[in-house]
């Protein structure tokens, strides 16, 4: 099993660490029920494994046991990133930098984590908590953000997603190109 499996077996077997992973975090196992049916340009499989308030969709690319499994997000705005080489790596994120979208924008991560921490100011106790609940290794705001940028740059061209009707063009790229 890899550590990507097990990590989703974790958080699905744990009521505890999946409602913690929703808030702030907004991944929530309980909405695998994408928007569309995508595919990839490489014919790589598309597994959902969590869902977003706004619609959007988590997957991770490939066969399961696979080596490497990188997770892939689809807004329903038809826009998509990778997020993570993998699961480990994208709930490391989500953990660390609930507001990873938001990254997009002009804000940088001291504006956005003050923010976050305004509206929930015991963030760092709780992130610390799931850090350890979870098995994963705590890491900085700004190497965590340096390290999703560098992996959202590998998402052109094998990982947009597109709706293989031939009725819609592929996904936008969420974070540049």
């Amino acid at each position: 099993m890899t550590a990507s499996d097990a990590l989703l077996r974790r958080i699905a077997q744990d009521p505890s660490l999946s409602a913690s992973l929703v808030c702030p975090g907004d991944f929530d196992i309980d909405r695998r029920d994408p928007i569309d049916d995508l595919v990839l340009p490489t014919g790589a499989a598309l597994h959902p494994i969590a869902g977003c308030g706004a619609g959007g969709t988590y997957y991770l690319c490939g066969e399961a046991g696979a080596e490497e499994r990188p997770v892939l997000y689809a807004d329903s705005e038809g826009r998509a990133t990778l997020i993570g080489a993998d699961l480990v790596e994208a709930v490391t994120l989500i953990v660390v930098l609930p507001f990873w979208r938001d990254l997009a924008s002009d804000f940088t991560v001291s504006e956005l984590g003050s923010e976050l921490r305004a509206d929930h100011p015991d963030f760092d106790t709780e992130r610390d908590h799931l850090l350890h609940a979870l098995g994963l290794a705590p890491v900085s705001e700004d190497e965590t953000a340096t390290q999703f940028l560098a992996v959202a740059a590998r998402t052109a061209p094998n990982h947009v997603p597109y709706v293989p009707d031939g009725d819609h063009l592929p996904y936008e790229l969420l974070f540049g190109e």
